[in-house]
């Protein structure tokens, strides 16, 4: 002959306990006071020395910035007018009539800057440039093309 039990949860129904005693046991965390860092406050007056040391024991500090940083790194216009023929011929940059041009990403840079003198004609491609660096070029007859990403 089959009895027809009731489930646990509706015996329990109105019991604070649910049958575990005292309210603070099976939370999860058996009989500790917390997880963590807690328990060192008021009454572990034992730990509280080695607390009053270290200022970032409790909480949270700092923060992780979310933005992108680029790392730059520049090259004077001085540094491609002397190797610019070692570019040439390693493929580097090409030579159309009197223009050179170039690719500054391809070389190992992503910044142009603007020192030295401009003594040929360059058509160079970069992410960034500062105003120095594009003036003298344009001077010279060339151009900068910025490419931004």
């Amino acid at each position: 002959m089959t009895v027809n039990k009731r489930k646990k949860n509706e015996r329990q129904r109105g019991h604070k306990t649910h049958g575990w005693g005292a309210k603070k046991k099976h939370r999860g965390k058996g009989h500790q006071g917390g997880a963590g860092m807690a328990g060192t406050g008021k009454r572990a007056d034992t730990k509280k020395p080695s607390i009053w040391k270290d200022k970032q024991y409790f909480g949270k500090h700092g923060f992780i910035s979310k933005t992108q940083k680029v790392k730059i790194i520049p090259v004077n216009i001085s540094y491609i007018e002397q190797h610019i023929s070692r570019f040439v011929l390693s493929g580097l940059a090409k030579k159309e009539q009197d223009v050179y041009s170039l690719e500054l990403g391809k070389i190992g840079f992503n910044k142009l800057l603007g020192d030295g003198r401009v003594s040929m004609k360059f058509r160079i491609t970069a992410p960034y440039a500062s105003k120095n660096a594009v003036e003298k070029i344009k001077e010279a007859g060339g151009e900068v093309l910025l490419n931004s990403k």
